[in-house]
């Protein structure tokens, strides 16, 4: 868990507010059969494959599949500098991501994407640390940053489906 208290309560916040504004109907599915914040960055290690959604500049939604890390209560993850979804996210930053594990995790998130490695500006204030996450996660390759981009996903909408958190904890 890299999560600091400050990022912990920030994202139950986040978990608690987007359940409150959600309908009558994902209440009666989610409310008995969630995570708390910190139960979810225990799941959440690693690499989890995330389907990420975008938009064309005619409004026509696209899916595709992203490595995605949960650090600090945000989600990361890269695509190819000429990939479609990155001029996707260029001109329309927000998105939507699901991380789902058959019938027993379901992650939903709706945000707005930054980009951390910029070609023509500053990178990210953490943009160090991350490449230090991402290279000994990946393995140091020294020109894939300069082939990919990385975004952070900045959730102002996150609901969790988990029906047996014992299952997905591990201690």
């Amino acid at each position: 868990m890299r999560e600091t208290p400050e990022e912990l309560d920030e994202l139950q916040a986040l978990l608690d507010a987007s359940l409150s504004r959600s309908t009558d109907h994902l209440r009666s599915i989610v409310t008995e059969h969630t995570l708390t914040a910190e139960q979810l960055t225990q799941v959440l290690v690693g690499m989890c494959t995330l389907a990420l959604s975008t938009v064309t500049a005619k409004g026509e939604p696209r899916i595709s599949g992203v490595d995605g890390h949960f650090l600090h209560g945000r989600w990361y993850f890269g695509t190819a500098r000429s990939a479609a979804k990155a001029r996707h996210l260029a001109a329309r930053p927000a998105a939507s991501a699901a991380h789902m594990r058959g019938e027993d995790l379901g992650v939903f998130t709706h945000g707005t994407v930054e980009i951390l490695n910029p070609e023509d500006d500053e990178p990210a204030v953490d943009w160090p640390d991350l490449l230090t996450y991402f290279k000994d996660f990946y393995g140091d390759h020294s020109e894939w940053e300069k082939d990919v981009f990385y975004y952070r996903l900045r959730p102002h909408w996150m609901t969790v489906y988990a029906p047996d958190a014992a299952k997905l904890i591990t201690k």
